[in-house]
């Protein structure tokens, strides 16, 4: 595994990228690709494709691009998908359901291994594999089962306080849903999804379009 400090967020998520392009090459047959090739579908540069790759170590030789086989498996390797990660979901709402129901997580690694809620009527019930646990025993799961990440998929009010208890707990890695910031000790990695902010952002991109051709 790889061990570089102080990688930013946009060039991870860069990575990612990538390696979903980087997949789908292989799948049409195709064995090199250049940086030219990953900066269009990255929305960058070739530049920047060269240097995101350098933290990591040389890749691929000057003239030639980069063999799709190798950079893909160093990409999974940087990106710690050599391996199962166990996840658990806060909130059996609509939310939480499609998330505990989406096989891409599988295929990518993460194993959802439990679902809670505190509503007596969804306690109990079950998601294909899984039944909905109560969240009085959270706290006795993780420390039995050893779950790497969490996500949050309630409503922003009670966010925190189950944040709280699952930093208590010793979960280091949290997805967020829940539509409010949470505070967590500097140790603890906790990524936002705000689906209203990226609509604002579209929003934003089609309203500027918008005034553009109107001048």
């Amino acid at each position: 595994m790889h061990l570089v400090k102080r990688i930013a967020e946009s060039t991870v998520r860069r990575l990612s990228i990538y390696l979903r392009f980087l997949e789908e090459s292989a799948s049409r047959g195709l064995t090199t690709i250049s940086s030219e090739e990953l900066a269009r579908r990255g929305g960058t540069t070739s530049a920047q494709v060269r240097k995101d790759l350098s933290f990591f170590g040389s890749f691929g030789k000057r003239g030639m691009g980069y063999a799709i086989p190798e950079l893909t498996a160093s990409l999974r390797d940087i990106l710690g998908l050599r391996r199962e990660w166990r996840v658990i979901i806060i909130g059996a709402g609509k939310i939480g359901t499609a998330l505990a129901q989406y096989r891409g997580f599988r295929q990518r690694g993460f194993l959802v291994s439990a679902v809670y809620d505190h509503d007596a009527r969804k306690i109990g019930s079950k998601w294909e594999a899984l039944v909905v646990r109560d969240m009085e025993q959270l706290e006795k799961d993780i420390a039995r089962e050893h779950p790497e990440i969490a996500v949050l998929a309630i409503p922003g009010e009670d966010a925190q306080t189950a944040a709280d208890r699952l930093v208590r707990a010793g979960i280091k890695a949290i997805l967020n849903f829940a539509p409010t910031q949470i505070q967590t000790p500097p140790d603890v990695t906790v990524r936002n999804v705000n689906m209203a902010m990226e609509l604002e952002g579209l929003s934003f991109a089609l309203s500027s379009r918008d005034s553009k051709l109107d001048k």
